[in-house]
């Protein structure tokens, strides 16, 4: 589900001209591919009761909670000053990001705005723009909250996913031959 998710709001993103990234795009629908490859795996090896099947797919579910959880802890614990670095580095290494945030925030320039440089917000015209920074920083905290929490609602019910296919791995396939050894 969360697979699809990552796909269909990558596509929309696109769709309405929201992100110009192809990269950003393609990570989404990269990541968005593996977990459902992941899923199928475990679907496959729940349905099966193949035992080397739920032992990948509990290995790499435990995997995608360490990273996930990591994330969404680094995210919850990051201070406004640590937040500022970051947008800054994040501003100063791609020019795509960039140019999308100038049109869809209406600002222009990171702290300063410099008439001399080239923007494509609507209020480059008038040269009354704002610096992006303090756009961003109204959006930046309430959006790491949100992707923190997001993440880590998500990265507990993947223990719980790894919990239940370590039980489910060591049962016996109820078709199997009642005397065959596990």
């Amino acid at each position: 589900l969360v697979s699809l998710l990552l796909i269909g709001i990558a596509a929309w993103g696109i769709g309405f001209g929201l992100i110009s990234s192809l990269r950003v795009v393609g990570v989404a629908v990269a990541v968005g591919i593996f977990l459902f490859l992941i899923a199928l795996v475990g679907l496959i090896g729940a349905v099966k009761h193949h035992q080397v099947l739920l032992f990948f797919y509990m290995i790499i579910l435990l995997l995608i909670f360490i990273v996930q959880f990591s994330v969404s802890c680094a995210c919850l614990a990051l201070n406004k000053e640590q937040q500022s670095q970051l947008l800054e580095v994040g501003w100063n290494n791609t020019n795509s990001a960039r140019a999308d945030i100038e049109r869809n925030l209406n600002c222009c320039g990171f702290r300063t705005f410099d008439p001399n440089e080239t923007c494509l917000s609507d209020c480059f015209r008038s040269h009354q723009c704002q610096p992006c920074l303090l756009v961003i920083e109204e959006y930046s905290g309430m959006v790491l909250r949100f992707v923190g929490g997001i993440g880590l609602f998500f990265s507990f019910t993947e223990i719980l996913g790894v919990w239940l296919t370590y039980r489910y791995r060591n049962q016996k396939d109820p078709r199997a031959n009642p005397s065959a050894f596990l």
